[in-house]
C-alpha cells in the first residue's frame, strides 16, 4: 500500500481510517493504538505521545501541517517519544481517557488533543493545538523532565489517573428518590433563562444546533401546554434553516456556527449531526406542518443519500471542512461569480440569499435567508409560487458550477453508532410524511448493520470499511442500535426487529453494566484502558447511558420485564441532583423522566390493516404514546391474547389500567388526547 512517490511512510499505512491515512505519510513515525507501541514504549522507556483527532477537524489539519509535517520537528518527536496517532471516532473509548486527562490538566479540551502519557499509557501532561515554536519547545522540555525525574511523572500519572476514576465514579442515589413534573417544570425553567430569544438556541457562541436539547423541550410543551418553550424550539429551527449552517444548495447543516447567529458554518457535515436533525425536523413538522420544515428534511435525507450512502449498504461518517487547503472554499460565493452565471435572475437571488459585492463573511459570501420572502416577492413584483420556482433554477444552475469546484474530503469509515442514529432519523421521517423511501432506506441501513457488523452472538463491531471490521462495538454502537430497533418495529410492527433489540440488549447488560447501576463505555472484555469510563452527560450526541435507559424504559413496556423498567429507572432517578444542577448536560435523561412521570399509553393496534392504522398515529405529534400492534400472531408479551380476525381493533393502556377495546382510530385519539 506504500506509495513510491512518498519520502515517508509510517505504520498508519496499514489502517482504513482516512483520519489515520491522511498522517501515513508524516515524516513522524505514527503508530496506531495498541499493544505494539505500548511494549515499545516501555522496551524502550520513553513516554507516549498520543494525539487524537477526526478527518473533519480543521485545526487538526493546520496542526499536521505546521507540525506534523515538519521534519526538524518530527525528528524531535521520534527521538524521545512513541508518537500514536488516534481517529477519536473509531476509538472513542481512547480519547475519553485523554481528553478527561486534559480537562483535568487544563480545565478544557478539544481537538486536536495532544497528551503525553507514560509507557503503561497513564497520562502525565495534554494540551490541545499548540503552535510550531510552542510544540518544539513542550517537546524538549517534557522529554528533558520526564529524564531528570520519572519519579515525579509516576506521582502526576497516579494523581491523573485517580482524578479520571473519580470522574467516571458514578451511583445511583436512593432507589426510592422520586421526582415530580412540578420539579421538571423548575429544571424547564432554569434551562429557558439561557434562552437565545434574538436569535434562537442559547446564549453565547458558537452556536452548536444541539438536537438532543429540543426533544424534551418539546416533549415538556406538549404535557404542560407551554406555549413559550414550544414556540422557542420553532423559532430555533427557523433561525438555524434560515442561516448560513445549512447548506441551501445541497441540503444537510455544518457542526455549528461559529458566531452566534448561526451566519458562518465551521463547514464539516457530520452523519451524527444531520440524523438527529431529520428526526427533529420530522417531530416540528408534526407540530406545525410547516412546508419548510418538510423541505429541510427532504433535503438532508437527499443529501446524505447522495453523499455519504456507501455502495455496501451503510452511510459514511463525514465530510470535510476544507478543500485545497482552504475551509469552506466549496461552499462560499463572490457575487460577479453569481452575476455571471445567473445574468438577469441574479439580483432575486442574491436578495433571497444576502449576497453582496463586498461579501457577508471576510469578503466571500455564505448564503443565508434574512427576509421573509413575502417581501421579497412584494419586492420583485412575483407570486410566492413564481419566487419559488426561479430561486429552485438559480439554485440548480450555482449547484452544476460548484460540482466544478475540488470537493472537500470524505471520512468513508461506516460507524455503528451514528448509522444506528440515520436509521432512526429515517424512521422518524417516515413517520412524519409516510414516504416509502425514507423507510426502504431505514431498513436497508439496519440490514447491512445486521449482516456486517452484528455476529451471531449479538455482539456488535464499531466501524466498516474496505468490507470488514476488527474494533469491538461500544456502549453508543449498542444502545443506539437498540434504539433504531425500536424505532422500526414501532412503524413495521415486525416482531423481529424488537427480538433483536432484546438480545442485544440482554448481550449489552451482561458485558457492559456495573456495579454502579450504570453501564461502562467499553467491554468487560476490553483491557488496554487504564480506567472505564461512564458516558452520562449528553452533549452533541445523547449518552450511551441515557439512551440505554430509555431503551430499557420502551422494551420493559413491550415485554412486560420489571426488571428493565427497574434498571432504567434507578439510573434516570440516581442523576437527579445532578440534572436538577446542571440540566443542559442532561437533556435526554430530562426527556425520559417526563415519558415516566407522565405515564404513557400504551396502544395495541390489532388487526388485517394495523400499520397502516399505525401511520396515522406516527404522522400526530404524540409523545405519550407507546406503539405496537399487528395482523398475526406473535410472541410479544404486550400482545399476548390480543390477535383479532377483525378490520381494526385497538387496546389502549396505561399504568397497569386497560380500557375496553375500540375499533375506530377516532375512538381511540378521543381518549388519547382528552388528557
Amino acid at each position: 500500500m506504500s506509495n513510491t512517490n512518498q519520502p515517508y511512510t509510517n505504520d498508519l499505512i496499514h489502517e482504513t481510517s482516512p483520519y489515520l491515512l491522511q498522517h501515513a505519510h508524516n515524516p513522524v513515525n505514527w503508530m496506531p493504538w495498541g499493544e505494539k507501541a505500548l511494549a515499545k514504549a516501555k522496551t524502550e522507556d520513553k513516554l507516549l505521545l498520543v494525539s487524537i483527532g477526526y478527518s473533519a477537524c480543521h485545526w487538526c489539519h493546520v496542526m499536521e501541517h505546521e507540525s506534523f509535517e515538519n521534519k526538524t520537528i518530527a525528528q524531535i518527536m521520534n527521538e524521545h517519544f512513541v508518537c500514536i496517532k488516534v481517529d477519536r471516532e473509531e476509538r472513542p473509548d481512547v480519547d475519553h481517557i485523554y481528553m478527561n486527562a486534559v480537562q483535568l490538566i487544563a480545565g478544557n479540551g478539544g481537538w486536536p488533543l495532544n497528551c503525553f502519557a507514560l509507557p503503561d499509557g497513564k497520562p502525565v501532561y495534554g494540551g490541545t493545538y499548540f503552535r510550531p515554536d510552542q510544540w518544539k519547545d513542550l517537546l524538549i522540555n517534557i522529554s528533558t523532565a520526564y529524564k531528570e525525574d520519572k519519579n515525579k511523572f509516576a506521582e502526576i500519572a497516579n494523581e491523573i489517573k485517580d482524578g479520571i476514576i473519580s470522574l467516571n465514579h458514578f451511583a445511583a442515589s436512593d432507589v426510592n428518590t422520586n421526582i415530580s413534573f412540578d420539579e421538571i417544570s423548575q429544571v424547564i425553567t432554569k434551562i429557558s433563562k439561557s434562552f437565545d430569544h434574538e436569535n434562537g438556541g442559547f446564549l453565547g457562541s458558537p452556536k452548536f444546533p444541539l438536537p438532543v436539547n429540543y426533544f424534551p423541550l418539546l416533549r415538556y410543551s406538549f404535557y404542560a401546554k407551554d406555549n413559550q418553550v414550544k414556540n422557542h424550539v420553532l423559532f430555533t429551527l427557523d433561525k438555524i434553516k434560515d442561516g448560513g449552517i445549512y447548506d441551501h444548495l445541497n441540503g444537510g447543516f455544518a457542526r455549528y456556527a461559529v458566531d452566534k447567529y448561526w451566519h458562518v458554518p465551521h463547514f464539516e457535515k457530520m452523519l451524527y449531526d444531520n440524523a438527529q436533525l431529520i428526526s427533529l425536523y420530522s417531530e416540528a413538522y408534526k407540530i406545525t406542518k410547516s412546508e419548510d420544515y418538510k423541505k429541510v428534511v427532504y433535503e438532508i435525507v437527499d443529501f446524505v443519500e447522495c453523499e455519504l450512502r456507501s455502495p455496501d449498504g451503510g452511510f459514511y461518517s463525514a465530510l470535510d471542512a476544507d478543500s485545497e487547503g482552504e475551509e469552506g472554499k466549496y461552499y462560499v460565493w463572490q457575487k460577479p461569480d453569481i452575476d455571471m452565471l445567473l445574468g438577469e435572475k441574479s439580483e432575486l437571488f442574491c436578495d433571497y440569499y444576502d449576497v453582496s459585492l463586498q461579501g457577508n463573511w471576510e469578503s466571500k459570501n455564505v448564503l443565508r435567508r434574512l427576509k421573509p420572502v413575502n417581501e421579497i416577492a412584494q419586492k420583485f413584483n412575483i407570486s410566492l409560487e413564481e419566487l419559488n420556482n426561479e430561486i429552485d433554477k438559480s439554485k440548480e444552475i450555482l449547484k452544476n458550477h460548484q460540482l466544478k469546484r475540488v470537493k472537500p474530503g470524505l471520512d468513508d469509515k461506516i460507524l455503528t453508532s451514528w448509522n444506528a442514529l440515520m436509521i432512526t432519523g429515517l424512521v422518524n421521517a417516515y413517520k412524519a410524511f409516510g414516504d416509502e423511501c425514507f423507510l426502504k432506506s431505514a431498513v436497508e441501513t439496519t440490514e447491512f448493520i445486521e449482516h456486517n457488523l452484528m455476529s451471531c452472538e449479538f455482539g456488535l463491531t464499531r466501524s466498516f470499511k474496505r468490507g470488514g471490521s476488527k474494533i469491538d462495538a461500544f456502549l453508543d454502537d449498542y444502545a443506539l442500535f437498540i434504539q433504531s430497533l425500536i424505532q422500526l418495529y414501532q412503524v413495521t410492527f415486525s416482531s423481529k426487529w424488537l427480538h433483536m433489540a432484546v438480545h442485544l440488549t440482554n448481550h449489552t447488560i451482561q458485558n457492559f453494566k456495573n456495579e454502579s447501576g450504570y453501564f461502562n463505555y467499553t467491554s468487560k472484555n476490553s483491557n488496554d484502558l487504564i480506567a472505564n469510563t461512564i458516558e452520562i452527560n449528553d452533549q452533541v450526541i445523547p449518552s450511551s447511558n441515557s439512551v440505554m435507559a430509555h431503551n430499557l424504559y420502551l422494551l420493559g413496556h413491550y415485554y412486560l420485564n420489571e426488571s428493565y423498567n427497574s434498571i432504567s429507572k434507578s439510573m434516570v432517578l440516581g442523576l437527579k441532583d445532578q440534572l436538577i444542577r446542571n440540566p443542559v448536560y442532561f437533556a435526554n435523561w430530562i426527556d425520559l423522566l417526563i415519558l415516566i412521570i407522565q405515564k404513557p399509553y400504551e396502544l395495541s393496534i390489532m388487526g388485517a390493516e394495523s400499520v397502516s392504522y399505525a401511520q396515522k398515529v406516527n404522522r400526530l405529534y404524540l409523545p405519550n404514546v407507546v406503539l405496537s400492534g399487528g395482523s398475526m400472531k406473535n410472541s410479544l408479551p404486550v400482545l399476548e391474547n390480543r390477535f383479532t380476525n377483525d378490520k381494526l381493533k385497538i387496546y389502549i393502556c396505561r399504568d397497569h389500567t386497560c380500557l375496553e377495546p375500540v375499533q375506530s382510530m377516532e375512538e381511540a385519539l378521543q381518549i388519547i388526547l382528552s388528557d
